[in-house]
């Protein structure tokens, strides 16, 4: 049933985030992964970096208006089922940001599901949310009921405790739930364990998902293309239990069959799931 909707192209995802010229993260992942999952991509371009698999040196910070207009333009046109939210880089741009969804009618349009990935830090080391910009995504989270899909720095963040456990992202998930989260996919890929654990959480319990952790420098770009992935089978209408299963699926094979570009942290394989043409 999941195969037969991800090969009918009939769903949009607006995704609102970054540029990474190197292709492995930002609106570059964000695109292949929805066009490797069957869904119609649009994109809003928040800022355009300078990175490659060894960090990111540079961002240019795009006019809020511009930003605004974007948005506006994929909206009022094509329109969307899903909007997908990565790097907000300051307070201006998130509260610019709100201001398009209110004028586009997007928050009293409860179809439209917003999944916000609270990018805050490059797997460089790079912050790329300004520090007094924090309490304005609060602020956003709470006014738009997003779902929320951090890693745990960012759920440290966003909630001020330590997560060492499982159990503590459980109770730093519940957190985020009570800034305004509609649901919360927790990513557990920074705990210090054999296996990854990534958790929905929402007010009605926990539902975790493992896999053997990867030795790997390959994995740049894993969040966003997760919140991606995710975003795809919500835009198809799958149950969240089911597109969680799917991003988590997609995003390991993706990691275990990864090209192994770059002298860093490599971007993994977003095409994985295309069907090679023969000509």
């Amino acid at each position: 049933m999941i195969s037969s909707k991800i090969n009918n192209l009939s769903s949009t995802v607006l995704v609102i985030a970054g540029s990474d010229p190197s292709g492995g993260a930002g609106i570059q992942a964000d695109l292949k992964t929805l066009t490797s999952l069957g869904v119609y991509g649009m994109s809003a371009i928040t800022a355009l970096t300078v990175q490659n698999t060894k960090g990111v040196s540079e961002i240019h910070e795009i006019p809020i208006d511009i930003v605004k207009k974007q948005i506006q333009a994929c909206l009022s046109d094509i329109n969307t089922d899903t909007i997908k939210i990565g790097m907000m880089h300051n307070a201006e741009l998130i509260m610019g940001i709100y201001e398009a969804f209110e004028n586009q009618n997007v928050i009293r349009n409860k179809s439209t599901k917003i999944i916000l990935d609270p990018v805050m830090v490059a797997k460089g080391g790079h912050r790329l949310l300004k520090i007094d910009a924090i309490d304005v995504l609060k602020i956003f989270i709470k006014k738009c009921k997003p779902i929320l899909t951090p890693n745990i720095p960012e759920a440290e963040i966003l909630t001020d405790t330590k997560i060492q456990n499982i159990s503590d992202m459980e109770k730093a998930g519940n957190l985020i739930l009570k800034l305004g989260a509609s649901h919360v996919i927790l990513k557990g890929g920074h705990l210090e364990s054999k296996e990854i654990t990534d958790i929905l959480i929402d007010h009605n319990g926990s539902y975790k998902i493992q896999a053997i952790k990867s030795k790997t420098m390959h994995t740049h770009g894993t969040g966003c293309t997760m919140a991606s992935a995710f975003s795809a089978g919500i835009a198809k209408s799958f149950d969240i239990k089911d597109a969680f299963e799917m991003a988590h699926s997609y995003v390991n094979k993706a990691i275990l069959s990864a090209p192994k570009f770059g002298n860093g942290h490599g971007p993994i394989n977003h095409c994985h799931s295309i069907n090679v043409f023969q000509y």
